[in-house]
């Protein structure tokens, strides 16, 4: 059996339409709680994150040649744009890291709206288990949901 390099393509757009399809016809008495992790190379269209013609570029040639980034991006957009900031039964968040890497425990790490440097050019370092700690004070903390809810913040390590 013949299967093409990186199919499926939308893998996790399409889990994500789902999941929300199913959300939406459970219709949940309090709204459920949906984190997407992404990418720092996903720009947030709602804050007009800015970029460089040369990154424009690199971007281009990086969803042409890797279909995950296209798919992340598609995944994030769905919730950007499709269930938006005002849903009754999703509260959606999207995290996006720089560079990850490996590390045995939780360090320091900065959370911020849109990223600092360029992903490219300039990139930072998030470790995995510092997102998996963002991730999870996000989901048990409800001052930290809700600062962070329907929003796509960069985290990186300090």
């Amino acid at each position: 059996m013949h299967i093409p390099l990186g199919t499926p393509r939308r893998l996790v757009a399409a889990a994500t339409h789902l999941l929300c399809k199913g959300i939406h016809a459970n219709k949940p008495e309090k709204p459920v709680k949906f984190v997407l992790m992404n990418t720092t190379a996903n720009r947030n269209r709602d804050l007009h994150e800015p970029i460089t013609i040369v990154e424009r570029g690199v971007f281009a040639l990086v969803r042409l040649l890797l279909p995950p980034q296209v798919d992340n991006k598609h995944a994030a957009e769905y919730f950007r744009v499709t269930i938006g900031q005002i849903d009754r039964f999703i509260e959606w968040f999207v995290v996006r890291p720089d560079t990850l890497i490996n590390d045995d425990k939780v360090t320091g790490y900065d959370v911020y709206t849109s990223p600092t440097r360029s992903p490219v050019f300039n990139a930072g370092s998030t470790s995995r288990i510092n997102v998996a700690h963002f991730i999870a004070d996000l989901i048990t903390s409800d001052k930290t949901w809700k600062r962070w809810r329907g929003q796509m913040p960069v985290i990186y390590n300090i």
